[in-house]
């Protein structure tokens, strides 16, 4: 009677392992349930966009016209957060942040670019587009693709250019109409060989500081004054600060859209030809609208602002031209020639008779 009971203890115990273990097993073996919203999460591509401009100015316009196209067209799998005036990073560090992949994307001044790639230079030339349609040739020609070329060796990967507009002189000294009207004056400027024999070339000097310091700088009388467009001037309100205004288009300020070329490399086909077909379509609209957001700027200091401005002529420009000419010289030491010669070719095609 005992063996019985041992026996069927042995084989209760048995069967109630099986059991247990065999429920364990199929239930660490069943399919895990997904959940959607938390899919969706972490699938998501995040675009940290940094730019030191205000959002008002064709710029920050651009941005966001962006952001919206590339999250509408992925139905939102990309998402583009703009992070503008300089809230993540000032435009000297702007650079390095997007090489180090602090940031995904950046839209420097192309004036910024120049210290590190020499041919840059070439678009900071005084007078070197007559007009709206000789930036937009070198933008997107042979001058454009070059340039985009050259960020190859770095750890950018250029995906176009944005326009802004023509650069106008400020200074709280004097109305600047001639050239040397510009003698002894110290100007803010942005970094650049180019830019800096500018000055050099009509006896002024200069101080390089970041975008988003110019005003106090101003405001301290640290600087004389600067150069930039009638956006840039109004939405930072450095008219509050200088009392003369020339309207001289000596030189064009536009950016350089650049993505972090690691990331870049990550993102899907699908992705990638999203994002361009996008920044495609976002240029063409900043091409047409920076003009008259400028326009308007300028309408807006003549009637809200105090400071005083003029309109050079052209006979006065062919004197600021000449004046300029050594700055020409000076960029035959380190812009390619073949650059120089589409520069000129630009120029003379564009140039009025």
């Amino acid at each position: 009677m005992k063996t019985i009971v041992i026996i069927s203890s042995f084989i209760l115990a048995g069967v109630l392992t099986a059991l247990f273990f065999g429920f364990n097993l199929a239930s660490g073996t069943s399919p895990i349930e997904y959940d959607d919203d938390q899919e969706g999460i972490s699938e998501q591509v995040i675009i940290r966009f940094s730019h030191v401009a205000a959002e008002n100015t064709p710029k920050g316009m651009a941005a966001r016209y962006f952001a919206k196209s590339v999250q509408a067209k992925t139905n939102n799998e990309i998402q583009v957060e703009i992070y503008s005036n300089a809230e993540l990073f000032q435009d000297q560090n702007e650079w390095e942040a997007l090489t180090d992949g602090k940031v995904e994307m950046i839209a420097p001044a192309t004036a910024k670019l120049s210290t590190l790639f020499p041919n840059w230079q070439v678009l900071d030339l005084p007078y070197a587009f007559p007009n709206n349609k000789a930036v937009q040739e070198a933008y997107e020609g042979k001058i454009g693709e070059k340039l985009l070329n050259d960020l190859s060796q770095s750890k950018g990967e250029g995906l176009g250019f944005w326009y802004n507009g023509f650069k106008q002189f400020t200074n709280d000294k004097r109305p600047i109409i001639e050239p040397e009207d510009m003698d002894q004056l110290h100007f803010r400027t942005m970094p650049g060989p180019i830019i800096e024999a500018q000055f050099e070339a009509v006896n002024a000097s200069t101080s390089e500081l970041s975008f988003n310091k110019t005003y106090q700088n101003l405001e301290v009388d640290f600087v004389d004054g600067q150069e930039n467009t009638a956006s840039n001037i109004y939405s930072k309100k450095f008219y509050e600060e200088q009392q003369f205004m020339t309207i001289s288009n000596h030189a064009y300020l536009g950016y350089a859209v650049i993505i972090n070329e690691q990331f870049w490399n990550k993102l899907s086909e699908s992705h990638q030809k999203t994002i361009t077909t996008s920044m495609e379509e976002t240029t063409d609209w900043i091409r047409r609208h920076s003009i008259e957001i400028n326009d308007s700027h300028i309408r807006e200091l003549k009637r809200t602002s105090d400071i005083k401005i003029d309109v050079l002529t052209n006979e006065q420009k062919k004197k600021w031209k000449k004046r300029f000419m050594p700055v020409y010289i000076h960029a035959e030491k380190s812009i390619s020639p073949s650059l120089l010669k589409e520069i000129k070719r630009i120029q003379e095609h564009y140039s009025s008779p």
